[in-house]
């Protein structure tokens, strides 16, 4: 019951952030892009989200503790300050802004409805909400903004992607 609760609730979001896409864009032009989205599937390797960061370079660092008890729901890509941050997959900016965490983010909804977000960005590249994006479209640069404001910089790249960045 709880388990089937929370799935609408879920859904619900999904389809909230998706409603926000279709309103900030022309609807027409958007439901083709978004319906071959959801249909296609999410498929591995994805392109890392960091421009010249190789797929070795990276480390597997889901579910390693963070302050407060949290674990880390994501991958951290470091790399220069400034350098450029790339979408991974196709997909549609559904939101960009800056939270306590994740200081200046962009959310982008991929294949198979799968959703991406790309955190601690230096700034924005020339992407706005509603944008239709492909793998490798310039969404912001690799910084330290939110709570990573003392580390070196780098990319939160969220949900578990590391089985389909690391082949």
């Amino acid at each position: 019951m709880v388990r089937r609760v929370l799935s609408r609730l879920v859904w619900l979001a999904l389809w909230a952030g998706v409603a926000a896409v279709l309103f900030t864009a022309t609807p027409l032009a958007r439901l083709p892009v978004l319906y071959r989205l959801w249909t296609q599937p999410l498929q591995g390797p994805l392109l890392v989200p960091v421009q010249d960061v190789r797929p070795t370079a990276l480390s597997d660092t889901w579910g390693a503790s963070r302050s407060r008890g949290r674990t880390h729901e994501g991958i951290d890509i470091f790399a220069r300050c400034g350098q450029p941050v790339v979408s991974a997959t196709e997909g549609i900016v559904i939101g960009l802004g800056e939270n306590t965490l994740g200081g200046m983010t962009v959310r982008v909804l991929g294949p198979q409805g799968s959703r991406h977000y790309y955190a601690h960005l230096s700034r924005y590249g020339p992407v706005q909400a509603g944008d239709h994006v492909q793998a490798g479209d310039v969404l912001g640069y690799v910084g330290n903004t939110g709570n990573a404001r003392n580390t070196p910089c780098h990319l939160h790249y969220a949900r578990n992607p590391y089985p389909y960045l690391a082949r």
